[in-house]
């Protein structure tokens, strides 16, 4: 048996990892459903597609089905309630295109579209893996990845999925320097999830990096020496991540509608930085909860020069990973939907598998993931109405 595995390419090995993935996920979530009691989607137990179905699914649905609004509805007070603004189209259209051509229900079409989105993930993910690190733990790496605690939202009508394959091919795109074969790439991602900002920070950073480099270096003798395909690319990834606030201003007529819309959530204006010391206030009380940001933000560099992350990931790769981690710094209200906006992150899947080659490591890792799926799917994914009213979202 071991001989049949070693002699299958990496990609066969990613996708045979990650199909053993989601069969577990199926499992997690189809317990979890069955545990479900009376909700906004049913008076009791669910099956694998309704309980998959939930949550933001139906924003998606909505928008494939009706489109976005042509105004941002407001309270009386002129607060943007929330609408389907705050949700990219990539997803929701390319459903519905798919829909129109089989004639399949809205849960069964997006939830495969999103399966198999994760599949082609897959393979991006363990090829741009293999840059790094040898095959072996490269195809660990994805089994991080795949086993991860939030990796069941890659199996349901979430744009998770989709944005993970875009990112991974982008990253890879560009740390091969195929800067022209990204932008397309990377203009589906900005239209899928909502990272095209931090993106084209890492893009302008490191162009900016490469030349200083390249001017301490004395490859710099003019201005035109700078202009290079990863610059184009950089400027064309900031146009790409304000195209969407650019089209709900379109259509709306407000210039705000995106924004306004996606802090209708939040209950309260756009903030950097202060939401997570409010939060820090709530969870660990008046000092301790202001420091909270402050460790954040030390472990969150300690972790990136760190050596396993300076030594297993690519320059490009480590400047995403810093630039995303600031984004949600500055602009996320920390909840409980954090824990999967954290996927983005992804790379740092190898590094963990790399810290140790022994066996028992990387399975103990591979299982904490796991297990850490049934806490997070029963914790969140599962309804259960707090006194006040609603629930904590995932």
């Amino acid at each position: 048996m071991s001989h049949r595995w070693a002699a299958l390419p990496g990609w066969a090995q990613a996708l045979l990892v990650w199909a053993a993935s989601r069969v577990w996920g199926w499992a997690v979530l189809t317990t979890v459903g069955r545990q479900q009691g009376p909700g906004p989607w049913g008076d009791g137990a669910l099956g694998y597609l309704a309980f998959a179905g939930t949550w933001d699914s139906d924003w998606y649905q909505r928008i494939a089905e009706e489109g976005y609004p042509t105004e941002v509805p407001r309270d009386g007070d002129g607060r943007a309630l929330e609408n389907a603004w705050a949700f990219y189209p990539v997803f929701p259209v390319l459903v519905r295109t798919v829909t129109a051509l089989t004639g399949t229900s809205w849960d069964a079409t997006a939830a495969t579209v999103s399966l198999l989105a994760g599949f082609g993930a897959a393979i991006l993910v363990h090829r741009l893996f293999t840059r790094f690190a040898p095959p072996s733990t490269a195809l660990w790496g994805v089994a991080l990845v795949a086993f991860g605690p939030v990796s069941p939202v890659l199996q349901v009508p979430y744009a998770e999925s989709l944005h993970l394959l875009l990112l991974a091919a982008a990253l890879l795109l560009v740390t091969d320097g195929r800067h022209l074969a990204a932008a397309p790439v990377v203009l589906a991602m900005c239209l899928t999830r909502p990272a095209g900002v931090p993106f084209a920070a890492a893009l302008g950073i490191a162009w900016l990096l490469r030349t200083v480099h390249r001017y301490r270096s004395g490859r710099v003798r003019r201005p035109g020496d700078v202009l290079d395909g990863l610059l184009a690319l950089a400027l064309f990834g900031c146009a790409a991540a304000l195209a969407w606030p650019a089209v709900a201003w379109a259509v709306t007529g407000e210039p705000t509608a995106y924004t306004d819309t996606e802090t209708a959530w939040r209950g309260d204006d756009l903030r950097l930085v202060q939401p997570w010391f409010g939060t820090g206030v709530q969870l660990f009380g008046p000092v301790a909860g202001l420091l909270f940001p402050l460790v954040l933000v030390l472990a969150g560099t300690a972790l990136l020069r760190s050596r396993p992350v300076r030594e297993g990931l690519g320059p490009f790769v480590r400047v995403w990973l810093a630039c995303y981690a600031v984004y949600l710094l500055l602009f996320l209200h920390p909840q409980t939907s954090t824990f999967r906006l954290l996927l983005p992150l992804f790379p740092l899947a190898l590094p963990l598998a790399a810290v140790s080659d022994s066996r028992a490591y990387r399975v103990a890792c591979l299982v904490s993931g796991a297990v850490l799926q049934l806490v997070w799917v029963g914790w969140l994914w599962h309804w259960k109405q707090l006194p006040g009213g609603g629930d904590y979202p995932p």
